[in-house]
């Protein structure tokens, strides 16, 4: 659903039950008259929810909730919020909310999420062990609320000095005052030796995490600090004050309970606001609404500089511009060599195709996701998911890539972070979807009875065989080296869906000789319901097979051998020395690896929203032209390779 811009808030407000117009106003503050046929009179405080801002541009300023008050605004102490009644009077004491509030604070970690999104978590933070002094842009209504005035923040950079003399002090300016917007209260010219005002777009956490000791007024950064475990001195009264985790400016009679930082967080972060998830368009919980945000924010993160890209085909550009070029456009250059020097000219990263990336261009590599598609990237299928790799490529064994990187580090991610996955796994086969998801028929109804094994066939030519296989490297070769480990055993043969479309070289008559059955038009994920196990030299469909709990035999080196999860007829480099669980593995090659774009909003989103349309939305079909294109292009691509020997 692409609704214009501006329109998400009032969508949220009508799916809450509060249909209407809402006035913008300062710092995204909107107030809406109460709806028709409501019992009681006044004003809905409106305003975006503490997270999920990423700077705007490309739609990426639309909110991911709302906080939505009848009682007063939460930025303004004079009047209880629902918000400050919720945090005074609800128990707060389940234990499966306190474990929620915790998974969630630890995702917020691990992502480097905060309130506005506008940092670059690799930017070195300065030194380790000062005060940390949170500016914010004047006007801000939290500080009209609170009376804060520039004279505030002077006297609490005075009472930080006089707190920690000799320690070094670091102002935290706001990131609307760092892109021009609104001045901040602190300058240069009030600052002594020895303090510093910060205007690069530095990590929030990473700045709390070095932090001696924290100073805010209302600052939604201050409640950052005290899930960092800090108990920050406040000049003002935001809605985190008052509850014993905090230094306050003067009691508020109101708010005498002594809170914990999980208790604060689930009743600010899980029970009060409305969250919205933008691909179904239907409210939803706060999980769903971080994975659409870290999906938004990796994007941001990734394209904030813009691309330079090269070796890429023509029909294949509209679709990178729509993955990569919504903060800046792509710019694409060929030869490779003209690339860099425009990449080196520009300031920009380089991207590369990978499988048109010379051995030593310095590049990230890009490459289909393993959840592409309902049809074959040779096909001109445009993707749902594209992978960028800064070390390698995912079907390149000979050198570590980014994958490998993070399927090595999955062995070691929280409980939380591994049931996603595994609801992930579950949900691709109650979907029955695959990397390419083609139509098929059923196999054939009198397959033998017996242990079946399937063994997909690959194109040979491709990459992941060049580089992957050092022993088998045909798909005869496969069917004979199964039969003779198994010579009892129902060979059930399912031909590469690129050879059987006519869209590249392949075909395999001689199969018949070994298998028992041939598989053609069987769509993957029969073909391994059909099965007890898989036998493969690098097929994506053996990833496919894992995720289904079938047993694997891997005659080459893709991604997923090597873990201790196939069986391995091939050494596999010792990088790859760890064991993860199999939601680990799928973490990494499903969830952190690949880019998603929702094809309804052109947005970027998490897999779960990629697995939601391609289980229900009716997605974009190739044409007779991108048939003969794609044809046309194999065949070139064919004859280019052969020319190179």
């Amino acid at each position: 659903m692409n609704r214009r811009p501006g329109s998400r808030a009032a969508r949220i407000l009508a799916l809450a039950g509060h249909p209407g117009t809402a006035a913008a106003h300062r710092d995204g503050v909107r107030i809406a008259p109460a709806p028709a046929g409501s019992t009681r009179t006044g004003t809905l405080h409106v305003g975006p929810v503490f997270i999920g801002t990423v700077p705007p541009g490309a739609g990426g300023d639309q909110p991911l909730g709302l906080l939505i008050d009848r009682g007063g605004a939460h930025a303004d102490p004079d009047a209880p919020s629902d918000l400050e009644t919720l945090l005074a009077t609800h128990p707060l004491d389940d234990p499966a909310l306190l474990a929620h509030a915790r998974t969630a604070m630890d995702w917020l970690a691990r992502a480097d999420l905060s309130g506005l999104n506008a940092h670059d978590p690799a930017l070195p933070v300065p030194g380790q062990s000062y005060v940390l002094l949170i500016d914010q842009p004047q006007g801000a209504a939290s500080l009209g609320a609170s009376g804060a005035t520039r004279d505030t923040f002077l006297a609490l950079l005075a009472r930080a000095r006089a707190d920690h003399p000799g320690r070094p002090i670091l102002v935290k300016s706001h990131p609307e005052t760092m892109a021009g917007g609104h001045p901040g209260h602190i300058t240069p010219a009030d600052l002594k030796a020895g303090e510093t005002l910060l205007t690069a777009p530095l990590s929030p956490r990473r700045l709390l995490a070095g932090a001696h000791a924290v100073y805010a007024v209302t600052s939604f950064m201050g409640f950052e600090a005290i899930l960092a475990g800090h108990r920050p001195v406040l000049a003002g009264l935001p809605f985190y004050a008052g509850w014993g985790q905090t230094d306050d400016p003067a009691p508020l009679p109101r708010r005498g309970r002594h809170l914990t930082p999980e208790q604060i967080f689930a009743a600010a972060m899980i029970l009060h606001p409305v969250w919205y998830d933008p691909t179904s368009d239907r409210l939803c919980d706060l999980d769903t609404a971080l994975a659409h945000l870290e999906a938004e924010v990796r994007a941001f993160r990734d394209d904030r500089a813009g691309w330079v890209a090269t070796g890429m085909h023509r029909w294949k550009r509209r679709h990178l511009r729509a993955f990569f070029g919504t903060r800046r456009p792509l710019r694409f250059a060929d030869p490779p060599a003209r690339a860099a020097a425009l990449a080196r000219a520009t300031g920009r990263p380089l991207m590369a195709w990978a499988g048109q990336c010379p051995p030593d261009l310095s590049a990230t590599r890009v490459e289909d996701g393993f959840l592409r598609s309902r049809g074959l990237g040779a096909d001109l299928v445009p993707p749902l998911s594209l992978c960028l790799d800064d070390l390698g490529i995912s079907y390149d064994p000979t050198r570590e890539s980014r994958l490998e990187r993070l399927i090595a580090e999955a062995a070691a991610l929280p409980p939380a972070a591994l049931a996603r996955a595994t609801a992930l796994i579950d949900s691709l086969a109650a979907a029955r979807l695959t990397k390419y998801n083609l139509p098929g028929q059923p196999p054939p109804a009198d397959l033998p009875p017996g242990r079946r094994i399937l063994v997909p066939g690959q194109v040979e030519d491709d990459a992941s065989i060049r580089l992957g296989a050092p022993g088998i490297r045909t798909n005869l070769a496969l069917l004979a080296a199964a039969r003779a480990a198994h010579p009892d055993a129902v060979l059930l043969y399912k031909p590469h869906p690129d050879v059987e479309a006519g869209l590249r070289p392949g075909a395999l008559p001689e199969a018949a000789r070994i298998a028992d059955a041939i598989l053609g038009g069987t769509d993957a994920a029969t073909a391994i319901d059909a099965a007890d196990e898989v036998w493969t030299i690098t097929s994506t469909l053996g990833f496919e097979a894992l995720l289904r709990g079938k047993p694997v035999t891997c005659a080459g080196l893709p991604f997923y051998a090597g873990w201790g999860l196939t069986t391995d007829l091939v050494p596999a480099p010792s990088r790859r020395a760890a064991r993860p669980s199999l939601a680990a593995l799928a973490h990494a090659a499903l969830i952190a690896y690949p880019r998603y774009m929702d094809p309804v909003t052109g947005r970027p989103c998490p897999p779960e929203a990629a697995v939601h349309r391609l289980a229900t939305a009716t997605l974009p079909r190739p044409g007779p032209l991108n048939r003969a294109l794609a044809a046309l292009q194999s065949r070139l691509a064919r004859h280019a390779r052969l020319w190179r020997g």
